[in-house]
């Protein structure tokens, strides 16, 4: 990165071109070219994209676990029931035996509509009826797992079903399928947060022209990677829910990263530059923070990978080709635009010169003096407040969200009530206990060992596979799928109620379903995530050594970010999970803590080595450590407020997704962002620099002969 060439013209002094000055020059003289490379990598990308279609699947397959033992056991012995089901609710005041005719004729037209493997109608003598008559379900077995089935064929079963309802008969539909169908596609949510962010970049450049370039260079690296990930998913395993997560770290990132490039322009504009040397000047130093910080991203992303799940490594995978061409963009597309709209950019920006000096600088300035001058008080208050917020983390419950979180119009939560009133809240979610059959000893053991067990409502006779060789019981516990006591009776069965049957008969019982399989999950990624951020900070904290040549700064930095993370967190747990701003409470999903972790995590070096990075620049060119902080904060603490409030916009706008997980990605890293760019870079780290003083920028001298040197600065003059 640091690579340099040297020149002489004449008896001028020595020119040393680094490789990055050299990109910038070679996207300046072909910027046309640069353009219609860009719009046709673009184009092809969309269009092979388009044409081959995209093959979404969300794995949440864990091996080894019980619950997915008994998943491969179904697709096993029974292919047949091995597929999602969906199920429609009816209810009558009068009783579903005053409407035998209507009731009926819901499942034969379901029967023949595409992806229906088989219809099971509600009967009373198969316990399929609530005990008062008015309340009855049926179910429909699909041809495959929920993602595999067409949307648009789920949407025909719901529709089909809810034609019959009126004249006193209540309809409702649930299942996975039908709660994927019913969320509307999106894109609410990135348009609002793009013109947001377009309203701040007007507001702080004074310029339309010079506003849009950060935007239009997210929207290339966006656009592309869409292309990418949907080509993609037919090699990998690539869940349904990647692209709006690309799309949420994509733009932020990609104007985030084109913005701190872009800021640079203008100062270097601003100090006199011209405009073709002001570009190679801005990608030389900032542009090497942008590769430094999106590679710090990138191992962030891919620390994914130590965790093992199968869902997560797919959207690792999507985010990381998002981050590596948003980087691509800012150091290739964004010099051409520079070259393209610099005469009227450099005109806005000497227009608007005397306010773009006066004010910023000179407030940060005295903002740096003022916390160096009592460093103590600010990062106690500071600190305390962010512990404060990361309390109710520890309260965290992973899981995945079920029809009750959705909103009570929709029918998977209609339904959802509807089974809860007929049938009890355990109903909604089942235990699945799955044996190979070895007699009728087997099934009378457990039938017994279920009726004693506390927290347990009733449970269904043994029911064979078509081959005879498994037995599966039905057991509904007496609280709902979310509640801690059912995870608690899962444990309880697999720990203590089980074995000692298993030893007296011979059989091995498995615990299985839907609700077990969210705990299984849960606490597959609780195991695995000391291991992801011990590999995550270990890695960052070693990039920042070498670049900084220092042991203070990266220790400083990976607990500031962890800070950081840690209260997000905190206030996703108080909203989700407690329920706060009246949203439904249940779990925080399953996916949420790590990749938010992850993205964070790498997002927050964004900010940390454009400032310190700033600081450090300034410490090498006078050695005075007072001076470097407070000139460092003073040059970068504007852009770096701007690029969070437009990572918070953006991210903020994902609130209005009707995903809940989108909802949660949005807010975490929302706060995260926040408290970063405000409280953390622009509070935390000058009065922690003020009082770590010139040892900030030590590195023992054994240590630093040995590591590598990674230069982000130009060399001081």
């Amino acid at each position: 990165m640091s690579s340099t060439t040297t020149t002489r013209t004449g008896g001028s002094p020595e020119h040393r071109t680094s490789r990055m000055e050299r990109v910038a020059g070679w996207s300046q003289r072909h910027h046309w070219l640069a353009l219609v490379l860009w719009v046709a990598v673009v184009a092809g990308i969309t269009a092979a994209s388009s044409a081959i279609g995209d093959d979404y699947r969300n794995d949440f397959a864990l091996p080894g676990t019980e619950s997915q033992q008994v998943v491969q056991t179904f697709e096993e012995h029974a292919p047949d029931q091995s597929g999602d089901t969906v199920q429609i609710v009816v209810q009558h005041d009068d009783g579903l035996a005053s409407e035998p005719g209507r009731v009926a004729s819901i499942f034969d037209d379901v029967d023949g509509l595409p992806h229906v493997a088989g219809v099971a109608p509600p009967v009373a003598e198969q316990g399929s009826v609530s005990a008062d008559g008015t309340i009855g379900y049926g179910t429909v077995t699909l041809s495959g797992q929920a993602g595999e089935v067409p949307v648009d064929d789920i949407r025909t079963i719901i529709d089909t079903a809810l034609d019959a309802e009126g004249d006193g008969l209540t309809v409702a539909l649930g299942g996975d399928a039908v709660r994927g169908a019913q969320e509307s596609a999106g894109g609410a949510a990135e348009g609002a947060g793009m013109l947001a962010a377009l309203v701040i970049l007007v507001f702080m450049f004074g310029s339309l022209v010079a506003a849009s370039l950060p935007l239009i260079t997210a929207l290339f690296a966006v656009g592309s990677t869409l292309g990418l990930v949907v080509l993609a998913s037919h090699i990998f395993t690539v869940p349904d829910y990647t692209a709006p997560v690309m799309m949420l770290v994509g733009l932020g990132v990609g104007i985030d990263y084109a913005l701190l490039i872009f800021s640079r322009y203008r100062s270097e504009l601003l100090g006199g530059a011209e405009r073709e040397r002001a570009a190679r000047t801005a990608l030389d130093t900032a542009g090497r923070s942008v590769l430094f910080a999106g590679g710090t991203v990138i191992i962030a992303l891919l620390g994914l990978l130590v965790l093992g799940l199968g869902s997560l490594q797919g959207v690792a995978l999507g985010v990381t080709l998002t981050v590596l061409m948003t980087m691509l963009a800012a150091i290739s597309l964004l010099p051409s635009l520079l070259h393209i709209f610099g005469g009227r950019i450099e005109r806005s920006v000497r227009k608007h010169a005397a306010r773009a000096r006066r004010p910023h600088g000179d407030r940060w300035r005295r903002w740096a003096t003022l916390v160096q001058r009592s460093p103590w008080p600010p990062l106690l208050v500071a600190v305390a407040a962010l512990v404060a917020l990361m309390l109710p983390a520890l309260d965290l419950r992973l899981g995945f969200a079920d029809a009750s979180n959705d909103d009570p119009a929709t029918t998977s939560r209609q339904a959802y009530d509807l089974l809860a009133e007929g049938f009890g809240p355990g109903f909604n979610g089942p235990l699945v206990v799955a044996y190979e059959w070895v007699g009728e000893p087997a099934d009378l053991a457990l039938q017994e060992a279920l009726a004693s067990t506390p927290g347990i409502a009733g449970a269904t006779p043994a029911h064979s596979t078509p081959d005879g060789e498994v037995s599966t019981v039905l057991a509904f516990p007496e609280t709902g799928p979310q509640a801690a006591q059912t995870s608690d009776l899962v444990a309880e069965l697999r720990e203590n109620v089980l074995p000692p049957i298993e030893q007296q008969t011979g059989a091995t019982y498995l615990v299985g379903g839907p609700t077990a399989a969210a705990d299984d999950f849960a606490v597959a990624v609780s195991d695995r995530l000391p291991i992801f951020v011990a590999a995550v900070v270990g890695l960052s904290a070693l990039l920042l050594m070498l670049v900084f040549r220092s042991i203070l700064v990266p220790l400083k930095a990976a607990v500031l970010n962890l800070l950081s993370i840690g209260a997000s967190m905190g206030v996703v747990t108080l909203v989700f999970r407690e329920g706060m701003f009246g949203i439904q409470p249940g779990p925080i999903e399953a996916f949420v803590p790590v990749m938010i972790f992850a993205i964070v995590f790498g997002l927050s070096m964004d900010y940390e080595v454009f400032l310190v990075s700033r600081m450090h620049e300034e410490w090498r060119r006078s050695g005075d450590a007072v001076r470097a902080v407070r000139e460092g904060l003073a040059t970068t603490g504007g852009v770096i407020t701007a690029a969070g409030a437009i990572m918070i916009v953006v991210f903020g706008a994902f609130l209005l997704s009707p995903d809940r997980m989108l909802q949660q990605f949005g807010l975490g890293l929302a706060v995260a962002v926040l408290l970063d760019a405000l409280v953390i870079r622009c509070l935390i780290v000058p009065a922690v620099m003020r009082l770590f003083g010139s040892r900030a920028w030590r590195l023992p001298r054994w240590l630093d002969r040995r590591l590598p040197h990674v230069a982000l600065e130009r060399e001081p003059a």
